[in-house]
């Protein structure tokens, strides 16, 4: 009896007009409220979608540069108004979810 095998990947293309649908570029709207951070993200140069998020297989990113196909995920905060002890917290806290937002950007876009 054979072995069973998945099926090969399909070819990978460049041409935009090849990508699997969830992989396209979608406009989306901000989520979260924050017309700061929003508006932080929007002047992203060469955001290819200001005004909106960008959806990218099924995540929302707050901006797309498209030419170099780089996503961004802004963080803002009032982080001067905090104390040494609360500001070495709070990096402490968010590296790691910044490391993972990160991967999970660069596998998008690999996978995509």
């Amino acid at each position: 009896m054979g072995r069973d095998w998945f099926p090969p990947d399909p070819p990978v293309s460049s041409d935009p007009h090849d990508r699997r649908p969830e992989c396209t570029p979608r406009r989306a709207s901000h989520r979260g409220g924050n017309d700061p951070h929003n508006d932080c993200a929007d002047f992203i140069p060469q955001n290819s979608f200001p005004g909106w998020d960008v959806l990218v297989n099924g995540k929302h990113f707050d901006a797309l540069q498209g030419a170099t196909r780089t996503l961004w995920e802004v963080k803002t905060d009032n982080f001067d108004t905090y104390t040494d002890d609360l500001k070495d917290i709070v990096v402490r806290s968010q590296v790691p979810k910044l490391r993972d937002e990160r991967a999970l950007a660069i596998v998008v876009m690999d996978w995509c």
